[in-house]
């Protein structure tokens, strides 16, 4: 029956104002469980979504494999097809890795456009139309294109989408060069599952995260889409897929089963509140699923369950990077410098603290970075990144380093960390690690030792050094910044050797190995003679009365050489000099 036109005006009016209201009453889409057409029917997650879209100009959507998020993305860019007016026409460039996929994405469209009926007054254009490229009778067009520089030439879009998005292959350049096309105006909608650590899909997210975009992130999980989790039960275990392996031998009972609640009337924070504790969300749908990748849990992990993996060479395992990112993971205490300067905690006295210096130029593309570690605690306390002069860096170590009296090693590979030693020698700095001494003798100033350049030269020892980091991280060493756990996901080997992905940093990460790697071969020796050194101590401060009466000079902090305990005088015992040698281990300011 058709519609008088008061009531076309009327319906016109509530699909402009009603997104989802249009998308289910006029459009249908193919239904894969139930293998026919059937009415779009809407779910929560994926209305939130029309309503980012709406609200919105940058978005980005990270989903599953078969969220039917880029059906109701194609329903939504139909609607605005449609109703465009012949003034301010709609124009859609769809770019994808590949032209099949971004062509996929326009066909959906195009479907989309023929449901809607006549009265909204726009249909296909009489032009020369290809499935890459079509136009409406009001000017509203669509174009789908692969990755190329070419890719903009000729068309100015006011949407411009990424389908799979993290499979494009492109560098930065590009994806600046597309954000340039939206400068007079337009919405950009990022959609995909993930691939690893890409520089576009990735990056985009994670600075997201962080508040440095302004794109809006919708997260679509598939235990909210009644489509898969009807039958929806959670088990308490850590590894799903190795459950799902051995499902006969565990005890079905300890399920806590969400089937006999309506999928659209569900509690997802009840749900939120058994995953923290360890509980893991399944379906018929999803053992289907998990058996058709194979039980392969990288696969698994990043197509149902929208987790971002780095590539299968990540120098750092996944298990480990998991645990930092749910247990070791902080905001810092203290933020500086333009949020350059990261502080977790304060010097504690008696601690031991080692700073590693990572020097760039100051003007190219790396950074230079600092880090100190607690060693007691086998905690990251402090961090600075930034673009910065080399004799500049050196200043922040000095003041940095004063405050937690900290033995310092900075990076001289190539010759840019001289400038810096050099600068933190001029400004007074004693601490300073010297490459080829005895380990045990590294800790403290050494007068004969003031002609040789302070520093770690990373030749012939990369490997070595990133070792030591890795294996702090298997040994649950606190790890609290973000950016270093950011960088962590994209370190790979190369060729063997462990460097960064492509468009990524590892500046941190250096700054940090090389604390761990000086203290760490350098404290395996000195260990053995710290139990003897705290007796010396106490052999120097606490003293019986007649000695202290037979005491001409006694220095706190020095002791005096004269005061001796009768129990180290059968041997070489220790001296004023062996004290000030290892007076860092005492936290002595």
């Amino acid at each position: 029956m058709g519609l008088t036109k008061e009531q076309v005006m009327l319906e016109y009016v509530k699909c402009m104002k009603d997104t989802p209201y249009a998308l289910k009453t006029y459009l249908q889409t193919y239904d894969n469980t139930v293998s026919k057409y059937v009415p779009l029917e809407l779910f929560p997650d994926q209305i939130s979504l029309l309503n980012d879209y709406e609200n919105y100009e940058e978005n980005i959507a990270l989903k599953y494999r078969q969220a039917g998020v880029s059906t109701v993305t194609g329903a939504w860019i139909s609607k605005r097809l449609v109703f465009a007016k012949k003034t301010q026409p709609e124009k859609i460039l769809i770019i994808a890795n590949k032209l099949d996929t971004s062509m996929e994405m326009a066909n959906k469209i195009r479907a989309f456009v023929d449901q809607w009926p006549s009265w909204v007054g726009a249909g296909f254009s009489n032009d020369k139309n290809s499935q890459k490229h079509y136009k409406l009778t009001n000017g509203s067009e669509v174009k789908a294109v692969a990755t190329s520089k070419d890719a903009l030439r000729g068309f100015t879009p006011t949407i411009l989408v990424f389908d799979e998005a993290a499979f494009i292959e492109a560098d930065s350049d590009f994806w600046a060069a597309c954000m340039a096309s939206l400068s007079t105006g337009g919405k950009v909608i990022v959609v995909s599952t993930p691939n690893g650590y890409d520089p576009i899909y990735y990056e985009i997210y994670d600075q997201a995260l962080k508040g440095m975009n302004n794109f809006k992130i919708s997260e679509m999980f598939w235990y909210r889409d009644p489509r898969y989790s009807k039958d929806l039960f959670l088990v308490p275990t850590e590894d799903l897929v190795k459950y799902l392996l051995n499902k006969e031998e565990h005890d079905e009972s300890k399920h806590i089963s969400f089937a006999h609640i309506d999928p659209f009337k569900r509690d997802y924070n009840e749900l939120d509140s058994y995953f923290k504790k360890g509980y893991k969300p399944c379906s018929t749908w999803y053992e289907k699923m998990v058996k058709k990748l194979k039980y392969d849990k990288r696969k698994i992990n990043q197509e149902l369950n929208c987790e971002f993996l780095g590539s299968g060479d990540n120098v750092f395992e996944n298990t480990q990077l998991e645990y930092i990112k749910n247990n070791t993971l902080m905001d810092p205490t203290g933020k500086l410098m333009g949020n350059s300067l990261w502080m977790w905690k304060e010097p504690i006295p008696e601690h031991k603290y080692i700073m590693g210096v990572d020097v760039s130029r100051g003007d190219s593309e790396d950074f230079s970075s600092i880090q100190i570690i607690d060693f007691d605690d086998r905690e990251q306390v402090f961090e600075y990144v930034g673009k910065i002069p080399p004799d500049a860096l050196a200043e922040i170590a000095y003041k940095w380093g004063m405050m937690y009296n900290a033995f310092i090693v900075v990076d001289i590979t190539g010759g840019m960390g001289i400038t810096t030693v050099r600068k933190l020698q001029e400004l007074g700095y004693k601490n300073l690690y010297i490459e080829g001494i005895d380990s045990t003798s590294i800790w403290s100033y050494n007068a004969k030792l003031a002609d040789k350049i302070p520093g770690l030269n990373f030749n012939n020892k990369r490997v070595q050094i990133i070792a030591a980091f890795e294996e702090y991280v298997r040994h649950k060493f606190k790890i609290r910044s973000v950016r270093l756990y950011n960088e962590m996901n994209t370190f790979i080997y190369l060729n063997g050797r462990p460097d960064h992905q492509r468009g990524q940093h590892d500046d941190l990460i250096m700054g940090i190995s090389m604390a761990i790697y000086v203290g760490e071969s350098s404290f395996n020796k000195l260990e053995k003679v710290v139990e003897r050194t705290k007796i010396m101590l106490e052999s120097w401060t606490v003293v019986n009365d007649n000695t202290a009466r037979q005491q001409t000079h006694f220095d706190p902090v020095i002791p005096n050489n004269n005061v001796r305990n009768d129990r180290w005088s059968r041997d070489s015992g220790p001296s004023k000099d062996d004290y000030i040698k290892y007076n860092w281990l005492f936290g002595n300011r």
